[in-house]
């Protein structure tokens, strides 16, 4: 059984809290003013929470700079008005949650969740209190899933970017693989596969016994097009240039 905050039962029906006790999935109850005032065990589990005492009373979901951040701090209010608010693929990074919020230290990158937000109205059909359960669908850790990422570039390198396949190979949609990628390393897909090319095509460059022009081709890159030009801005000088300095 829960141990709940002293200020977090004020005004609460006890059924509310008979249902809390028993409820599987995570579920937080927030006043209108978006303070929360319970959170059941499950919630407290799956968000990293290390302090009801710290978390109940004192957080405020409309204050929230993640909420903020992903742009839905005003679907959710529209709860207040009386509907179901119901907000699909919640990613949020955690790494921010640490920065913003006593959680666990924990070897983990995103969570998405779907959650699903409702009134729980008074009989003069006031919102008092709003309800906010969580289904949680995945958490990355993005170690896997980036290996599977770097190596499909490497695999398809010679091709055309295509960060929808990238991401297939990932099991990933699209921007939770971008995301992802970004947070491991820091730059994008895109980055990642531009900087794996460049360096194949310094590679071969090496192999005197083609030109300049066969060794772009060789690459699948257009040595009279934009890729001569984006070769000297990565690595600071032209294709022949680089061939001359380490071919001495």
């Amino acid at each position: 059984m829960s141990n709940w905050n002293e200020h977090a039962n004020m005004g609460i029906p006890e059924c509310m809290m008979k249902l809390f006790e028993s409820f599987p999935y995570p579920i937080q109850i927030f006043s209108s003013d978006g303070t929360v005032r319970m959170i059941n065990d499950a919630a407290l589990e799956m968000i990293g929470i290390k302090s009801r005492e710290k978390h109940v009373g004192y957080y405020n979901v409309f204050e929230d700079p993640i909420v903020q951040k992903l742009g839905v701090t005003g679907q959710i209010s529209q709860v207040l008005t009386g509907r179901t608010v119901y907000l699909t693929d919640f990613t949020a990074s955690y790494e921010d949650m640490i920065r913003y919020f006593d959680v666990r230290e924990r070897d983990i990158k995103l969570i998405n969740s779907d959650i699903t937000c409702f009134p729980l109205i008074k009989k003069d059909g006031k919102v008092e209190y709003f309800a906010a359960v969580f289904i949680f669908k995945n958490v990355y850790t993005g170690k896997e899933e980036i290996s599977r990422g770097k190596q499909y570039i490497k695999t398809h390198w010679k091709e055309p970017f295509d960060a929808d396949k990238i991401a297939q190979a990932a099991f990933l949609s699209k921007s939770h693989f971008t995301k992802l990628f970004k947070m491991h390393t820091g730059i994008t897909p895109y980055e990642y596969y531009i900087n794996y090319k460049i360096n194949k095509l310094k590679e071969i460059l090496l192999d005197t016994n083609l030109s300049v022009s066969q060794a772009f081709e060789a690459c699948n890159m257009n040595y009279n097009g934009h890729s001569a030009r984006l070769f000297k801005e990565r690595v600071g000088v032209t294709p022949s240039e680089y061939r001359k300095l380490h071919n001495k």
